[in-house]
């Protein structure tokens, strides 16, 4: 049986491209154990929903995520994307700061 995991494949490619927004498909294939083609799928379907915005920079990419988004999840769709990403880096929350 295949391990599985509590954050999907997406989730996991957003929470990096948010740390490194100018990464390649290939490094965030590397760093998710994916195949590029497999990453630029993911870059595809976050694009293409809003999640992230992509900007020609030079021969690169720089990506922009779009934070105010909620989770595509019926059960949690009240949950911004941010508060996501937030608690993926380990961050708190700007109102549990206060």
């Amino acid at each position: 049986m295949p391990e599985w995991t509590f954050i999907t494949r997406h989730a996991v490619a957003l929470s990096i491209i948010s740390k490194h927004p100018r990464i390649t498909a290939l490094e965030l294939g590397k760093q998710m154990q994916v195949t590029e083609r497999a990453a630029r799928k993911i870059i595809a379907d976050l694009a293409s929903t809003g999640y992230i915005e992509k900007k020609r920079e030079g021969r690169g990419v720089k990506y922009t995520v779009n934070h105010e988004l909620t989770l595509r999840q019926t059960s949690h769709r009240e949950i911004a994307v941010g508060d996501l990403l937030a608690a993926l880096s380990g961050k708190k929350n700007q109102d549990e700061q206060k």
